[in-house]
């Protein structure tokens, strides 16, 4: 490019030397050919006083990048910082990007799903290991037992258990428990007589006392059944009201709650304790290793899915992912307030460690091209000028 545009040079200056003294049509031709070595001039000027002094004179205010290369760093800095990372610029692009809907695609889509429960396996498998029971039990007992020792839990457990009765969820346990004590007292009659009948008078004779033991076998099955079967029954009114109860005295009320407090640190402060958490832990850790490792174990193949289901759910649900699109562009925009002037500053930073020279010969690779058009267009321009001059001048 810097070819083709001296070249147009050379051209004009040739036909201003051919045509010059010449009158008639040639003089229009050679006021532009003088005018466009005057604009090709200027603009030559113009372009290589961005980057090097021009023919090595130090005129002032020409190699303007490489003396001032710092400040022209920071004027981008702020530049970009202002127009393109500022809060309000990217919040409104991660709003208008639809991230859930892009990354729920991903998700459900491919083998995306079982790429990112293979590299998690993969990661917590080589980290579980080296967890050591030493260090774990050093941490139970000089970390987490002293802290929930010192905690006040019982507000926690009673705003839990107060969750639990108003969402209704522990009435599945109450269900479940239900069948199992009439699935049990169906099949262990003769455990009820060997409780029940040393405790008959020793004057009833035997035959009363199996009466008396199959009435109350049958009475406490249909009565088991009757809770089972009756979600209104009077008996699983009483357990919301114990359990709501409960839930109000453990947040309220001064003695439940140092009752309570009382039996959490005798519990925790138990000399079992600590190995019994360890141990818990060891069990722990050996079936996640056992499952992660194994790809077909339900736990990786429950994981993928619940993947997957996110990956449809993102694209799907009218509520989920406006509220992902939403919390994203707060999350970025709380990033770019906080941490903008140090992530753009890798601009003034990179450019400082530049040499001058080296500044100016990389900027000048880039933009050089679009530059050596100014000069083209500059000595194309300063012909036409040169003969529009030349003709109102003839003109008048």
């Amino acid at each position: 490019m810097r070819s083709v545009a001296l070249a147009l040079l050379v051209l004009a200056a040739v036909i201003y030397v051919v045509t010059l003294h010449h009158g008639g049509g040639w003089g229009y031709l050679n006021a532009a050919a003088e005018a466009a070595m005057v604009g090709a001039l200027a603009d030559w000027f113009a372009v290589t006083a961005l980057f090097r002094h021009p023919l090595g004179l130090p005129i002032p205010h020409t190699a303007i990048v490489p003396t001032r290369k710092d400040s022209l760093a920071e004027s981008l800095e702020q530049f970009v910082t202002e127009n393109f990372l500022s809060e309000e610029v990217v919040a409104e692009k991660m709003r208008t990007a639809e991230v859930s809907r892009r990354a729920g695609e991903w998700l459900a889509g491919g083998n995306h799903a079982e790429r990112i429960v293979a590299e998690g396996a993969r990661t917590i498998g080589a980290a579980l290991p080296r967890l050591g029971d030493d260090d774990v039990a050093a941490f139970v007992r000089g970390s987490l037992l002293p802290r929930f020792v010192r905690e006040p839990l019982s507000p926690i457990v009673g705003h839990f258990v107060q969750s639990v009765v108003e969402d209704g969820a522990h009435h599945s346990l109450f269900d479940l428990l239900l069948v199992e004590a009439y699935d049990w007292l169906a099949v262990n009659r003769d455990l009820l007589a060997d409780v029940l009948g040393p405790r008959a008078p020793r004057w009833s004779p035997q035959w009363v006392d199996r009466l008396v033991i199959d009435r109350i076998h049958r009475e406490a099955l249909s009565w088991l059944a009757d809770v089972r079967d009756n979600q209104s029954h009077a008996a699983r009114r009483a357990v919301d009201r114990l359990l709501s109860q409960l839930a109000f005295d453990l947040q309220h009320d001064p003695a439940t709650m140092e009752r309570f407090e009382a039996w959490k640190a005798r519990m925790l402060t138990h000399p079992d304790m600590g190995s019994s958490l360890t141990a818990v832990w060891d069990a722990v850790r050996t079936a996640l290793i056992d499952s992660i490792n194994d790809p077909d174990s339900s736990l990786r193949v429950r994981a993928t899915k619940a993947i997957q289901d996110l990956g449809h759910r993102l694209q799907n649900d009218d509520t989920l992912g406006p509220k992902v699109d939403a919390r994203a562009a707060e999350a970025v925009g709380y990033v770019i307030r906080t941490y903008g002037r140090e992530i753009v500053s890798v601009i003034s930073d990179t450019i400082e460690r530049w040499d001058g020279r080296e500044a100016a010969a990389r900027i000048e690779l880039h933009v050089g091209r679009d530059l050596q058009f100014i000069r083209i267009n500059g000595t194309v321009v300063g012909a036409l000028v040169g003969l529009l001059i030349h003709t109102l001048s003839q003109l008048l």
